[in-house]
């Protein structure tokens, strides 16, 4: 059963990294490209590792890698914010459908 579930997150996570990837590519400007890549990526992340968790040989092994995610999020955060306000900085308007 616990096969089953890991490789189910596994797959769900790499389902969410794809987005992420597939919204970075196709989104129109930086700050809808950082949105997709905050939000999807973070979750296939968190879902990588509690699959990988799952199959960890022990339980400090399975805790440290749920350890890697808190930290993943919190410098994709930091960082989505910095280059946000730099392109802010720069003069870098968000994307609307109406504009010219």
């Amino acid at each position: 059963m616990t096969d089953w579930l890991s490789g189910a997150l596994l797959i769900v996570g790499a389902f969410f990294y794809a987005a992420g990837t597939l919204g970075l590519l196709r989104f129109p400007d930086v700050y809808s490209r950082l949105h997709a890549l905050a939000k999807a990526d973070n979750l296939g992340l968190g879902c990588v590792l509690l699959g990988l968790a799952l199959q960890a040989e022990s339980l400090a092994a399975g805790l440290k890698l749920l350890l890697i995610w808190p930290l993943a999020l919190a410098a994709s955060s930091a960082v989505a914010y910095a280059i946000a306000r730099r392109a802010d900085r720069l003069g870098v308007k968000p994307w609307r459908k109406d504009a010219p």
